[in-house]
This record gives C-alpha cells, structure tokens and sequence, in this order.
C-alpha cells in the first residue's frame, strides 16, 4: 500500500467518524447533540398569513432562535437534513428504525387505540437520535423521501432531537411501552433483539407486557447533556401537566399545547405546584393565538424551575385518557428561548 494512499484512506475514515455517524444534525449537516424546531403557524396576530412553513431553530452551538432562511420542506431544513441519512440507509442490516405517528403518511385517519405520539429513532450499535414532534402524517415513508405534509402548514409545530449513546436506546424503548405508539414503519434487525427486546415487541406488534401508570427516565445525550422522560400509560387517567408534570418537578408551569374551541382546560391551581394555560405566544415583530398552534411544550412559570419540556399531549378532557410523554431539560439555552415567548397566559379563577 502507497504511503499516499494509506493517508488518504485515513483521511476518509476520520471523515467518516463525524460525516457518518447517525445523530441528531444542524441546517449545514454537521453532527449535532441537539436541536429544537418551532415551525410558525399560517396565521399570525397583525400580520399578513405566512406560508406555514417558516421556523425557528436553535440548538447546542447556537446562542438562541434564529429564523431558517430554510423552509421545513425543504431537504435542507434541520427535519430534512436528519431524516435524510435514515431515507438513504433505512436498507441497512446494521442500523435499526421506527417511525410512529398516531395520525400517519398515506391516510387521513388517527387512531385513539394507540397513543397520542409522534416520533422516529433511528441508530446503530454506537449512537443515533429520537426525534420528537407533534407533526400529523410526518414524516413520509422512507421510500418516499423526505417531504412535509400540507396538513402540517396551517398551525404551529415543535420538533426536538437528541442524540444518543447506543446503550441509551433500552431506557427509550422501555418509555416507549408506556407511550404505546403507533408504528407505521419500522426496522430492528437481528443483531439488536437481544439488547432491545421492547423495541422488537414494539416493532413487531406483539403483546405488550404490563405496564404501571407512569414511568420517568433519565437519558444522557451524547454529549453529557441530562434529559428527563416521562411517559405516561392510558392507565393514568388524568391531566398529565397538572397531576403528575408539575409536581415532580416542583415548579408552576405555563403550558401551551392544542386546545379545540370548547374543550379547553382553564388553568389549575388545587395542588401544590399550579399549572396555567398560555394564550399568546410572542417574539419579536411577531405573535400568534395559541389556537394557531399545535405544538406542546410546557415551561417553568419562574427561573427558580428553569425546565422545559416538549412532547406529545395536549390539555385537553380527552386526552386524559391517551398515552404520551415529555422531554424536559432545565438547560438554560432552550428553557430562556421558550420562557421568553410567553406574552399571554390565565390565571386560575
């Protein structure tokens, strides 16, 4: 072997350790440990409608939102570019994936059989990402590419992706039991079914095990970074900010989640810790009605919490009923991005 050789096979591969490796990625496709998507609504207060495809974005090297110059449609958006390594690889005997969505591609119908979930991991035996949304029918099947639904322009979505060590991806599936999705898509191959025996049940369809009413999970991004889980089964009957959230996490909470005219949730202040329903949302030259936006994310009412948690559920009577989760992190970054987006919430009566 050349020495001019042997250097540029060494070259790739160190290239390849940061180019190939499956984690979360930022707008230019660089590895990144996380990041966070606000996709704006269609409709916003004093404002000619916009195309419903703008968003925000922020994530572990930036110092807070930015608008995208990006549209989310596009391939080089930050859903674009982190789906795009699984839509090129999803063949892979090496690597595993599920997608779920109670609401999935190729349909208008959703499922209350299931839980009101959406999601895709997708790793191999060193590290990979969940993403976490609220966005219906998204994202398409792999052998569709990579594509944004017209269903998902009209009102505001979040999104948020981690990046994992492959040991972490037994606590997610354990979490996953409780959420109990609805897989459209998935792949685990052999080599994984020892280690990840819930995510192959999952996958597969099969019976589940029992499950309690609740379970919280430490997770560790790549990085170092600390994330908590909570994953509520459809056997916890309740509010899941005001009855469980809030109190672990000793901290008031203003929350944001969809709320269809009639079903609202006032704020609920009889337990210790209070949970208050947000209004308005706002940012510089630009706010929106809370009944414009989809997304669900909830945020310490005061820094003395500092967390922040985006997920699954919404507040409304429903939804005490349906299976879901939270991911909640009190880094200051994303905690002051979301608190400072708060123009507008109730008080309890």
């Amino acid at each position: 072997m050349s020495q001019v050789y042997l250097i540029l096979l060494l070259s790739w591969s160190a290239f390849c350790l940061v180019t190939c490796e499956i984690s979360c990625r930022n707008e230019a496709g660089e590895p990144i440990d996380w990041f966070v998507v606000y996709k704006l609504p269609k409709y916003r207060i004093n404002e000619t409608k916009g195309t419903g495809l703008e968003y925000l974005y922020l994530d572990s090297r930036s110092q807070g939102w930015q608008v995208s110059k990006f549209l989310i449609n596009m391939t080089q958006s930050a859903l674009g570019q982190v789906l795009q390594r699984l839509y090129t690889s999803y063949k892979n005997d090496s690597t595993a994936y599920m997608i779920y969505n109670d609401s999935p591609p190729r349909t208008s119908n959703f499922s209350t059989h299931y839980g009101h979930s959406k999601g895709t991991l997708f790793f191999d035996q060193h590290q990979g990402f969940w993403l976490i949304h609220s966005i219906p029918h998204f994202p398409p099947f792999p052998e569709d590419g990579f594509g944004y639904p017209d269903t998902g322009k009209l009102f505001g979505q979040t999104a948020i992706c981690v990046t994992y060590k492959y040991f972490q991806f037994k606590q997610i599936a354990t979490q996953l039991l409780y959420y109990n999705p609805n897989v459209y898509n998935c792949s685990i191959p052999d080599l994984y079914q020892e280690d990840l025996l819930d995510l192959c049940t999952i996958c597969h369809g099969k019976r589940f095990p029992w499950v309690d009413e609740t379970r919280i999970a430490v997770l560790r991004s790549a990085e170092g970074e600390l994330f908590l889980n909570f994953a509520k089964s459809k056997y916890f009957v309740d509010d899941i900010f005001t009855a469980w959230m809030a109190q672990v996490l000793d901290s008031d909470l203003l929350t944001e989640t969809w709320q269809p005219k009639g079903k609202e949730l006032p704020s609920n202040c009889p337990l210790r810790w209070h949970v208050y329903t947000i209004r308005r949302i706002a940012l510089p030259n630009l706010s929106f009605y809370s009944h414009n936006d989809h997304s669900k994310w909830c945020v310490s009412r005061a820094y003395n919490g500092s967390w922040i948690c985006i997920g699954d559920l919404n507040r409304y009577p429903e939804q005490r009923w349906r299976s879901g989760g939270f991911i909640c992190t009190q880094k200051e970054l994303i905690f002051k991005a979301f608190w400072r987006m708060v123009a507008y919430y109730t008080e309890c009566k």
